[in-house]
């Protein structure tokens, strides 16, 4: 096969098509496979591209094509509309040869003793085609750096690899890491939004909604935070994970707060997985401090800056530090910020604010990573897979229901993960303690024990 030939077949192979996606003028016909777009059942229907069942998401609409109406699918109606009279195809004809390359990996960084076991163990799960397994690491222990010899390993045997992940900033994040990594192979990254369309590449780092795209594509599926929302709230993405992956693939989970039905098959011995509960840099996470506070909701309610937050941040160990405060809601993120401003004892001199609907977010991060912004107050859209040197980390109403057992973990893990400044403070301000403060801080302490902290 000549080469643009080639690149037309990655392009189209392993995908979820519509019809008028179909290159039917390049590829013939018979070598895709079509399945009907909605089934219907006696108690429900169903989307063959997302999974969705629920009665609430599929609408009604006039067909110009027949001249009748049709079911549409609403839950992935983003991604262009599946229509009741259309059909999906996927590729079925000859599978494509992904390169099998020498010596891919160009990073020439260190492991921990730690994150070594890790690694073989990971590259012993691709070695022998192992059906899944599990890296339990503590947030900050280096997750992405212990992938490396298994995708090398993987790129090695021409295999195709999904990194993904349920948010896109993560991807985001992911993506200049593992690029600067494997410099000479072809990676895109895929997430609402992103420049990259075609997701034609061996290395693919995308969002799991993206997965809807593709089709039995995947040797070896690589699932980043597999606790995090949306993912675990969606049956959606679960399914367009497993549709993805080819039928003896390896997937790998990554999580520093596995969710109860992986900790019951870890218990049950159903799931093979490792531990490394010890960040690269060899020091203990810092355990949260509870403070408490009668007046929280009446001041958060009027936008005040809560006393008690005052007094530790005139008490607080390293005040060089730049400060991370996540809220539970976007209203209180951006009213908050004008309080504080107001406030001439808060020792900042740029404070901002960021959210999901911010459409400044990145440029925000960025200057926040820079140290362009002293104070960032955020919702949770920063619980996870961002990575400041010198941060101190305050909750405001640490017990609201946003901030689950797994959120609150999370949250910590974004204090003391440089080398040069491992033991920032992190602070649950709150009025009345919680089961997932309490078993947040539990699970933070068991987790150094497991390191031989004290």
């Amino acid at each position: 096969m000549v080469n643009n030939d080639l690149l037309v077949l990655h392009r189209y192979a392993g995908k979820l098509l519509l019809q008028k996606e179909v290159p039917f003028a390049v590829i013939p016909q018979n070598d895709f496979t079509k399945i009907p777009s909605i089934k219907r059942n006696l108690l429900y229907n169903q989307c063959q591209r997302c999974g969705n069942q629920k009665s609430s998401l599929f609408g009604v609409i006039p067909c110009a094509s027949c001249s009748k109406t049709h079911l549409y699918c609403r839950n992935c109606v983003a991604m262009g509309r599946v229509m009741e009279c259309e059909s999906l195809y996927y590729y079925a004809g000859i599978a494509p040869d992904w390169t099998s390359y020498e010596s891919p990996l160009t990073w020439n960084g260190e492991l921990t003793p730690y994150q070594k076991e890790a690694s073989h163990q990971l590259v012993q799960a691709i070695q022998e085609s192992w059906k899944e397994f599990l890296i339990w690491a503590v947030c900050g222990a280096g997750k992405t750096e212990m992938l490396f010899q298994g995708i090398e390993l993987g790129l090695k045997l021409g295999k195709r690899i999904c990194i993904a992940t349920p948010r896109a900033d993560v991807v985001r994040e992911l993506k200049p890491r593992i690029q600067q990594a494997f410099q000479d192979v072809p990676i895109q990254a895929l997430y609402g939004g992103s420049e990259e369309k075609e997701g034609s590449s061996q290395i693919i780092i995308a969002t799991t909604h993206q997965l809807l795209r593709f089709y039995k594509s995947f040797d070896i599926m690589i699932i980043d935070e597999i606790d995090a929302f949306p993912y675990h709230k969606d049956a959606t993405l679960p399914f367009a994970v497993n549709r993805a992956k080819k039928t003896n693939s390896t997937t790998i989970y990554l999580t520093a707060t596995p969710r109860k039905e992986h900790r019951l098959q870890i218990a049950l011995k159903q799931l093979a997985h490792t531990y490394v509960p010890v960040r690269y840099h060899g020091k203990p996470l810092p355990v949260p401090q509870l403070k408490m506070s009668f007046s929280l909701k009446k001041e958060l309610k009027w936008y005040n800056v809560p006393k008690a937050f005052l007094q530790w941040l005139r008490n607080r160990d390293n005040d060089k530090r730049q400060l991370l405060i996540f809220v539970p809601s976007i209203l209180l993120a951006e009213n908050i910020v004008s309080s504080l401003k107001k406030d001439s004892t808060i020792p900042f001199q740029v404070i901002d604010s960021v959210h999901s609907e911010d459409e400044q977010r990145m440029d925000k991060i960025e200057k926040f990573r820079r140290r362009e912004i002293d104070l960032l107050v955020t919702t949770t859209i920063l619980e996870r897979g961002v990575t400041f040197p010198s941060v101190d980390v305050v909750v405001l109403d640490a017990g609201h229901s946003v901030f689950d057992e797994a959120a609150l973990i999370q949250i910590a893990g974004r204090a003391g993960r440089s080398a040069d400044d491992p033991t920032g403070e992190v602070i649950f301000l709150h009025d009345g303690k919680t089961d997932a403060m309490v078993k947040a801080i539990h699970s933070i302490k068991l987790m150094n024990k497991k390191g031989g902290f004290k």
